[in-house]
């Protein structure tokens, strides 16, 4: 068996370096990230720069394989909480934005601080009187994606 054979025969598994192309998009058809058009990403099984439901849906997979996976939203950016969601005083949110580009409307992102002062971006989702209320859920919550890889090389 010669070695171009017997390197398409690697298959992934929770440990393999792989080399891809991707693309992530919605029901509706909007491209949220694509690299089909860019350099191929390498990473490693595992090493954290890939979702696990995302990584699951390779496994069993070789290079040359081009498929197509539904992930749903409890494998991908999971589903919202209510309790991620915090209302603020309407003033506060306003000395926030910069004045000359942004204007205090619902699906503006803001950009916060946690506890550990790592940034953490907010959707304004509601607006009433005298409160603006944030949601800090992930922007892909509750969405279904549909993750189309196209594996170059499987190295194990």
């Amino acid at each position: 068996m010669d070695i171009e054979k017997n390197i398409n025969l690697v298959v992934i598994d929770n440990k393999s370096s792989i080399t891809m192309n991707f693309s992530l998009s919605l029901d509706s058809g909007e491209v949220i990230d694509s690299n089909f058009q860019k350099s191929p990403v390498k990473f490693v099984m595992g090493d954290g720069n890939m979702l696990p439901g995302f990584e699951n849906v390779l496994i069993g997979l070789k290079a040359g394989d081009r498929c197509q996976f539904s992930i749903l939203p409890e494998s991908a950016f999971g589903r919202s909480n209510p309790e991620n969601i915090h209302s603020f005083p309407r003033h506060q949110i306003e000395t926030m934005l910069d004045n000359d580009n942004q204007v205090l409307e619902i699906g503006l992102v803001l950009s916060f601080a946690d506890k550990s002062k790592s940034e953490l971006p907010g959707v304004i989702s509601r607006i009433d009187g005298k409160n603006v209320y944030i949601d800090f859920n992930h922007p892909l919550s509750d969405k279904v994606i549909l993750f189309d890889v196209h594996i170059l090389e499987v190295k194990n």
